[in-house]
């Protein structure tokens, strides 16, 4: 069984994988600076919501919480589409995402213990953003993946192929390559914590995701949840569905029906089954979540709440203490 290990030892021993990163392993960049935003106050660049999860530890912790940065960069050599690509796209997230990625990271080291990214770091593959990676996070980078970073260039072939395992399969080599976690299951255990990430990014789990969760509910800790997608709740759909439909003024308390990766997770089998699992596990404490560009919030289960976190291209984040 793994041992759980504090703070001081978890940095003295880690090696660049995990479930989270601890802030005294970020890189120290030159731009560490407040130049996003030079007339703004130091407490007034990121856009920082907070959460407390009450578990009972003995040594308390937190956590900076971000997700959605959609880097979009291309080197010159880089072909057409991808240059099409970066010049759309970056207008699209405003221009500002390495500067707010930047931002968080500045922020992070200052005043939480661990960093958490909950994927789209990068908004499709190209090598600068490879590059980008690496810059930020070298070695120490641990989050969940986003369905962006399976992206070859934002626009498939007609038809579009199923975005499945199969699909997934085309890039799954060159982005283990690039990001130095497991990108499909992950499990690291901080003060009492086990912290497990996994890939969701289409709305659905693999039979081999939910078995390696099961293993890691044996160890009896307490479970923080961290992918990209959101599991269905009312309040997660409801807010996502006026975010992204453009609905006005509400004038019915009418909830539309489930599309998209939610529909996917009503109805596929092994999806369906592992969520209502984790509505009767105790062990689950808390779900990070992000791919929505909204902060929102709604309760899981009787012993998990889901938080979401606004897009990172935006300088937004959560801290999430745990206590």
């Amino acid at each position: 069984m793994e041992k759980t290990i504090d703070r001081r030892h978890f940095l003295k021993g880690m090696a660049g994988i995990g479930a989270l990163m601890a802030t005294s392993q970020l890189p120290a960049l030159a731009e560490d600076k407040p130049e996003v935003f030079p007339k703004r106050g130091k407490r007034e660049r990121m856009s920082i919501s907070y959460a407390v999860v009450n578990i009972g530890l003995e040594k308390p912790f937190s956590v900076l919480h971000i997700s959605d940065s959609h880097l979009t960069a291309a080197y010159p050599d880089e072909n057409e589409k991808k240059q099409m690509l970066k010049e759309k796209r970056t207008v699209t997230f405003g221009g500002r995402q390495e500067e707010a990625l930047q931002e968080a990271i500045s922020w992070a080291k200052k005043h939480v213990d661990f960093l958490v990214h909950t994927g789209d770091l990068i908004d499709w593959q190209s090598r600068a953003n490879f590059d980008l990676v690496k810059k930020f996070f070298g070695n120490g980078l641990v989050g969940s993946m986003g369905n962006h970073e399976f992206s070859p260039d934002m626009k498939y072939s007609d038809p579009a192929p199923t975005k499945d395992e199969g699909f997934k399969a085309h890039s799954r080599e060159q982005l283990q390559s690039v990001y130095p976690f497991d990108i499909s299951f992950q499990s690291q255990v901080v003060n009492g914590v086990n912290f497990i990430t996994l890939d969701d990014v289409y709305g659905y789990v693999t039979k081999s995701q939910v078995k390696k969760f099961k293993k890691e509910v044996k160890k009896g800790l307490p479970i923080v949840l961290c992918m990209h997608v959101p599991f269905f709740t009312d309040i997660i759909w409801r807010a996502a569905t006026r975010f992204w439909n453009d609905k006005g003024p509400i004038q019915d308390g009418a909830l539309h029906e489930p599309s998209g990766d939610y529909k996917t997770q009503l109805e596929d089998p092994v999806t369906s089954k592992f969520i209502e699992y984790l509505k009767k596990e105790p062990l689950l404490r808390c779900i990070l979540a992000g791919h929505e560009h909204i902060t929102v919030e709604d309760q899981f289960s009787p012993t998990c709440r889901e938080y979401l976190v606004g897009g990172g291209f935006l300088f937004n984040g959560r801290e999430v203490v745990f206590i």
